[in-house]
């Protein structure tokens, strides 16, 4: 089971992306520091590779980052700054991969401006905002709905805190509210937010052809090369690649790269379509380089999977041992990775024992949640345990979906 790049955008909205391209005085070079806050360090700015720094866009992230570090040098309290800097880390995490530095740093820093409790009610709501996003994107999906609850008493006209309580629910599977969530964010902003979480839940109710149309219209409310525009037009190739066909698909991927060179997330799928048209050695050449770009476990099981279907088995167990390193550094750095390792196991290594051991173990987090009973009723299907598939079925199948898992499944459970 192919875990999917998840379609959460979390909060950083594009009025705050437009600060990393507005400033215009070129960067000098960034010292990575670390002073004093609070009494310990302000987290740091780590060096982009060379292949993502994207010109000015580097520049200006590392503009932002030094005025928030000296602001914040000369006034610890300075919450606004502390709330760009946090920014800065939410999107150099998105950018980079380095979820394991940059996301407990977001926190960090977050959590003290939370901790001061700010009387600005503006800068209390961004606070617990940026951290309910952060927290979704380390697949806590129960806290990140507490905190996005507590933000949107503080202010409830704000459309990106109604995009995380739309995320919060769908992963926690209470489709009905993040259904609402997301007709309250269409009704204050129609972006590229909102229309591709509408995508996301026309897809899972089976409204495949919806769900295109509500991601073409996502793009066409990004600005071209942006990364949050390149996300999008990367799931759109994915809903061509799953319900449309591989060439449309292959359109869009190519597209990312004229406006966003060396996009890793879209090299790794035109190795995938390289490898479904048989064009084994352009795909692993495009694996290693989207490898060379971040450390994006993805790729690397990708490139693992192509090594074995190449009969490379010892290749491809010594990268399955660096998968589970870096599985184990996201854990090690507050990230719940319980379905990745079940699908690793699954897919990758054959262990269906651990491999129901981390699928029960975010079945207890999260039991209503289609993903995760669809990676269950697999897990049972391939040990030949069919009577507990078809229970795990039932859930997956609530929504309608027609993803191509539970497609195999409607075929081999019950014709």
């Amino acid at each position: 089971m192919k875990i999917k790049r998840t379609f959460l955008l979390g909060v950083i909205l594009c009025s705050f992306l437009s600060l990393f391209w507005a400033c215009q005085q070129p960067a000098s070079n960034i010292e990575v520091v670390k002073a004093s806050f609070g009494k310990q360090a302000y987290p740091e700015l780590l060096n982009r590779p060379a292949a993502i720094q994207y010109g000015q866009e580097w520049d200006n992230i590392q503009n932002t980052y030094s005025k928030a570090l000296n602001s914040l040098r000369k006034d610890a309290n300075n919450h606004k700054a502390a709330l760009q800097m946090a920014q800065v880390f939410m999107m150099e995490a998105r950018v980079t991969g380095e979820h394991g530095h940059y996301y407990p740093a977001a926190l960090k820093v977050l959590d003290e401006i939370i901790a001061d409790q700010p009387t600005d009610g503006n800068i209390a709501f961004q606070a617990k905002s940026f951290k309910a996003s952060v927290l979704l994107s380390q697949h806590e999906f129960q806290e990140a709905l507490k905190i996005a609850k507590e933000a949107v008493e503080l202010y409830s006209f704000n459309a990106q805190i109604y995009g995380v309580l739309t995320d919060a629910y769908v992963e926690l599977g209470d489709y009905e509210n993040a259904v609402k969530m997301a007709d309250k964010m269409m009704s204050i902003r129609p972006d590229l937010r909102s229309y591709s979480r509408v995508s996301y839940l026309r897809e899972i109710h089976g409204d495949t052809d919806g769900a295109i149309e509500a991601m073409e219209l996502a793009v066409s409310a990004g600005y071209p090369g942006y990364e949050e525009t390149a996300w999008a037009r990367l799931t759109l190739g994915e809903l061509y690649e799953q319900y449309g066909s591989l060439p449309q698909a292959e359109a869009q991927y190519q597209r990312i790269l004229a406006e966003r060179a060396d996009y890793p997330f879209a090299i790794a799928a035109l190795a995938g379509i390289a490898e479904k048209k048989g064009e084994l050695e352009e795909a692993e050449l495009l694996l290693k380089k989207a490898c060379s770009i971040i450390p994006e476990v993805g790729f690397y099981e990708q490139l693992a999977a192509l090594y074995l279907r190449t009969n490379r088995v010892e290749e491809a167990k010594k990268l399955n041992k660096e998968v589970l390193a870096m599985l184990e550094d996201d854990v090690i750095h507050g990230h719940n990775m319980n379905l990745e390792y079940a699908s690793f196991y699954m897919d990758h290594v054959g262990d269906l024992t651990n491999a129901l051991v981390y699928a029960e173990k975010e079945f207890e987090k999260r039991p209503n949640n289609i993903d995760v009973n669809t990676l269950l009723a697999l897990i049972h299907y391939k040990a030949n345990q069919l009577g507990q598939a078809k229970t795990y079925y039932r859930t997956a199948t609530q929504t309608g979906s027609k993803d191509p898992d539970l497609t195999f499944l409607t075929d081999r459970l019950f014709n």
